[in-house]
C-alpha cells in the first residue's frame, strides 16, 4: 500500500469530487441518496491494519460531514463500516484464504464475490447512517425504505464505477 499512496490519494480525490459535485445534488423525494464515497473504504487492501482503516474511515467521514453539514453522522457510519469490514472479509474469504497483496475488487475475486461484499457493506453503512440520522424508531418503515432505495442506488453507482471507471488492478 505504501507504494501506491499516490494512486489511493488520486482515487480519494476523484471519489470525493464526484460525491460532492454530482451525487450530493441527487435527492429524489428525500429518499434516494447515493453515496459513492464508501467505495474508497471498500477497495483498500485486505491486509491494511485495522487502526489505519478506522482512522482513514474517520477522516473520510468527517470530510463528508463538512460537505454535507451533518455533524458526525457520516464519520460514525464510516467508522462503523471500517469496524465491520474485517469481519465481512473473513466471512466472504475464499476457501484457500486471501493471497498476499489482494485487493477486494472484482478483478481479484470475481463479480459475484464483489457484489456480495458491496451489498452487505453498503446496507450496513446505510442502516447505521439513516437510523442515526432519524434518531428514532417512530418512522421505522420510512427510514427502512430510505435505507433500501439509497442502498440500491449506491450499490448500482459503486458497481458502475468499479466496472467502467477503474482499470484492472494488479496485485502489489
Amino acid at each position: 500500500m505504501i507504494n501506491n499512496i499516490g494512486r489511493y490519494a488520486l482515487s480519494l480525490v476523484v471519489i470525493i469530487l464526484v460525491q460532492v459535485m454530482i451525487l450530493n445534488n441527487i435527492n429524489l423525494g428525500g429518499f434516494i441518496n447515493p453515496y459513492l464515497y464508501v467505495l474508497f473504504i471498500l477497495i483498500l487492501p485486505i491486509e491494511i491494519p485495522n487502526w489505519i482503516l478506522i482512522f482513514i474511515a474517520f477522516l473520510l467521514g468527517v470530510l463528508m460531514d463538512v460537505f454535507l453539514n451533518t455533524p458526525g453522522m457520516h464519520a460514525s457510519a464510516t467508522v462503523f463500516l471500517a469496524f465491520l469490514r474485517p469481519y465481512y472479509l473473513r466471512y466472504l474469504s475464499p476457501r484457500e484464504g486471501y493471497e498476499p497483496a489482494s485487493l477486494p475488487v472484482p478483478s481479484h475475486f470475481g463479480f459475484s464475490w464483489f457484489f456480495k461484499y458491496v451489498l452487505i457493506t453498503v446496507v450496513s453503512h446505510h442502516l447505521f447512517l439513516f437510523f442515526v440520522e432519524a434518531f428514532t424508531f417512530n418512522h421505522f418503515f420510512t427510514t427502512l425504505w430510505k435505507v433500501i432505495v439509497s442502498s440500491l442506488s449506491s450499490i448500482a453507482i459503486i458497481l458502475l464505477a468499479e466496472m467502467f471507471g477503474m482499470k484492472k488492478r494488479k496485485r502489489f
